[in-house]
């Protein structure tokens, strides 16, 4: 049974015979950073002048070829593919590296045959790797021995491959870094939280101040290896008096953000939904996800998957003004909004397609604003542009999504958990709708994610620090009408 294949995805050889001096064959490639980092993958070669980013911002991360490490395999890819082609045996090369090549570059790697020997099938060939500008980069001989039968072959396809990179995540820890911002940080008491800690002030983020039992810490400290004096500490009796504590800094003006420790977090939360001494404000207290998901462009903010379980309408509206805000910290002008369900259609028999629809409605006549919204929408139709438009969805959030509403918690917290553990993502968890962010961190989190929590606060109390609508000051009492809400709750 014979098969029929496009021309353009086969491969086919040229024999010895079929070689004539002077024939030669090329191909051309943009070098990405995708390709070096799977070609450290590969070789285990993590020279810094290969892979890290400062050596770019110097202009010394050009170097990345000077061993051969991408040019040379475009050179085999010729001699594999094109010319001589499959059934090419590589005997040796000699190469002379002559300019540096970067991320950016585009290459064109030509062979040409220089030399027939006949005894025994061998080829003599030029190599000659050109940059975008013309320029020699790569010269040299390669000797092969050619085929001597035809063959012609399909084009293999190759996997796709996605590298959890986590740029979005260096970028917002990039944004952050620089201006420290004093950070309450509440009971960390074991090795995990007080390193989380550490971690994030030796970074530049935060400037911790610790609350807790001094001797717990001290032992904590000590069994992470931590040098803890240069920092302040502040002690307690216990967990809750830890947390007090904590909140009443934030209250005083001493600290613009708040850290989780070692204690739960529902005491933590307890100390901040206090009617009379804690952090609220006229808005209904939420959480975030801002997710880096290997793959997807943007970090994407999900919400809430930690904190309000079944929000009804109104702190559906408020869960939502919070991850506008977070989002406009973050550098996001006008976040697109996509309310999730099942469906994209208003369907009565479904709630959550009902408050979509009453949300988006709210959006329009001016109660939530900084964004745009559209909903009902699916999962799928909410960050595939292509999903989208085979359901014929007309929309300018639809496929482009920034922030995805969840419709409880438990959606939420299946979302994230399913993007964590089959797609690589990271989670950084922030609380919003108190005076000042509250960094939720955990101890299976990476340094990445920690950091990236830490980042992804300190930017939103910048924007705080601005007057970004919806945040109290520091110093500001809540509302009458927040301590009612708080109450009734």
């Amino acid at each position: 049974m014979s098969e029929q294949h496009d021309n353009a995805a086969m491969i086919e050889n040229r024999t010895f015979d079929e070689l004539k001096v002077g024939d030669s064959a090329s191909i051309t490639r943009t070098l990405s950073q995708k390709d070096i980092q799977l070609f450290a993958l590969v070789s285990g070669d993590v020279n810094p002048a290969h892979m890290d980013k400062d050596y770019a911002e110097q202009d010394i991360f050009r170097r990345v070829i000077a061993h051969g490490m991408w040019g040379g395999s475009l050179i085999s890819a010729v001699l594999g593919t094109e010319l001589p082609g499959p059934g090419t045996i590589y005997l040796g090369q000699s190469l002379r590296f002559t300019r540096p090549v970067g991320i950016g570059d585009t290459i064109t790697a030509t062979v040409t045959v220089a030399e027939k020997r006949a005894e025994k099938n061998i080829i003599i060939l030029d190599c000659l790797c050109t940059n975008q500008n013309g320029e020699k980069v790569i010269t040299g001989q390669a000797d092969v021995k050619a085929p001597t039968e035809k063959v012609s072959r399909p084009r293999v396809m190759l996997p796709d491959i996605r590298l959890a990179d986590h740029g979005g995540y260096h970028r917002l820890i990039e944004a952050a870094t620089g201006q420290a911002i004093t950070t309450a940080v509440a009971h960390p008491c074991t090795a995990a939280t007080l390193k989380a800690a550490i971690e994030a002030a030796q970074a530049g983020l935060i400037e911790p101040i610790l609350i807790g039992p001094e001797a717990r810490i001290h032992a904590a400290a000590e069994e992470a290896g931590l040098d803890i004096s240069s920092f302040r500490l502040i002690p307690s009796l216990h967990s809750h008096d830890s947390a007090a504590k904590a909140v009443e800094l934030v209250r005083c003006g001493n600290a613009q953000m708040l850290m989780k420790g070692s204690l739960h977090t529902d005491e933590l939360m307890g100390a901040v939904v206090n009617r009379t001494t804690g952090l609220r404000t006229e808005r209904r207290i939420s959480h975030a996800y801002v997710m880096d998901v290997p793959g997807h462009p943007n970090p994407l903010i999900i919400t809430d998957a930690a904190i309000n379980i079944a929000p009804d309408l109104e702190a559906k509206a408020d869960i939502i003004r919070n991850a506008i805000d977070l989002a406009h910290g973050i550098g996001i002008a006008q976040p697109k909004v996509a309310i999730l369900s099942a469906v994209e259609t208003v369907n009565p028999a479904m709630q959550s397609t009902l408050d979509a629809a009453a949300l988006c409605k709210m959006a329009d006549r001016g109660q939530i604003s900084g964004g745009l919204l559209d909903g009902p929408l699916a999962f799928d139709n909410a960050i595939s542009e292509a999903a989208a438009q085979e359901k014929g969805i007309i929309s300018p959030v639809a496929g482009k999504a920034e922030i995805l509403v969840v419709p409880d918690l438990e959606a939420g917290n299946m979302l994230a958990k399913q993007l964590t553990f089959l797609s690589g993502a990271d989670a950084a968890g922030v609380v919003l709708g108190a005076r000042v962010p509250i960094i939720l961190t955990s101890r299976a989190d990476s340094l990445r994610t920690r950091l990236a929590s830490c980042a992804v606060a300190g930017l939103l109390a910048r924007a705080a620090t601005k007057a970004a609508p919806g945040l109290l000051q520091p110093n500001e009492a809540p509302t009458e009408a927040a301590a009612s809400k708080a109450s009734a709750e």
